[in-house]
Parts: structure tokens; sequence; C-alpha cells
């Protein structure tokens, strides 16, 4: 079984989609999620505090700041935007795939465990992840 998952996105942070997955998985087997994007990313990440989304797209905005900030001079892929390349750092840093195991039409997450798309550039996007549930 196969589907595709749109996310839209408002900029920067971590977006939840667990209820689109939860909703269309059924029997048992193994979920593979994929992001069809190369500055995005997908993360298994604690949904009850909406202080750790923001914690962790402040500690990636430090870690890999805007092509603008002095420290990241030595970039040279600038045209698509200040935030472009360092997208493209964070997507290569975090997963951009992501396995769940499916157990009777439930997945085996976690009690604070949710299903993100992290978006890494600053304008909105329609974002796309492929969902392939094999048994």
């Amino acid at each position: 079984m196969q589907k595709t998952f749109q996310v839209s996105t408002q900029g920067p942070g971590l977006y939840e989609f667990t209820d689109k997955v939860s909703s269309w998985v059924e029997g048992t087997g193994l979920l593979t999620l994929f992001v069809q994007h190369t500055s995005a990313s997908l993360l298994i990440q604690e949904n009850a505090d909406p202080e750790v989304r923001v914690d962790m797209q402040n500690f990636f905005h430090r870690l890999v700041p805007p092509t603008t900030d002095p420290s990241m001079a030595y970039l040279t892929h600038t045209y698509e935007g200040p935030d472009d390349m360092p997208a493209h750092i964070k997507a290569a840093l975090l997963p951009v795939q992501l396995s769940i195991p499916v157990s009777n039409g439930r997945l085996a997450l976690g009690t604070w465990q949710g299903i993100y798309l992290f978006e890494h550039r600053d304008r909105p996007h329609e974002r796309r992840v492929v969902a392939h549930l094999s048994s």
C-alpha cells in the first residue's frame, strides 16, 4: 500500500502529521515514510510539550544559521536565498526517511511520540511525504 501525504508549512518549524498517517494505516507491517524534498526532514519527536518543537527549531537555527550570518560566508550556493543552503545542510544532518512498525492497524509509537515534518525554509511550502506500508 502506498499513499502520498501533503503537509502544508508556514515557514521553519516542526509540523505534526501523525493523525493523517494513523488514520491511513491498517493491518500489521512496517511503515516507511520518505520526504520528497532536499530542504525538509522527518522526525519522531515528543508531541506533548510544544516547547520541544520550539527548542528543536532554535537549536538547528543556531547550529546552521542563514548565509547572511558571517559564520556562513564560506557557502557558495546562495542564489535561492539565505535560508536555502542551510536548509540543505539541516536535511543532510536529519532523517529524510522513517520506519515505524504497525501492529493491528496502529502505529507502534510511544506515548508522547508524534511524526513531524521539519521545515527548514523560511517561506510556506506544500511538502510531499510518500508512505509505503508493507506486510
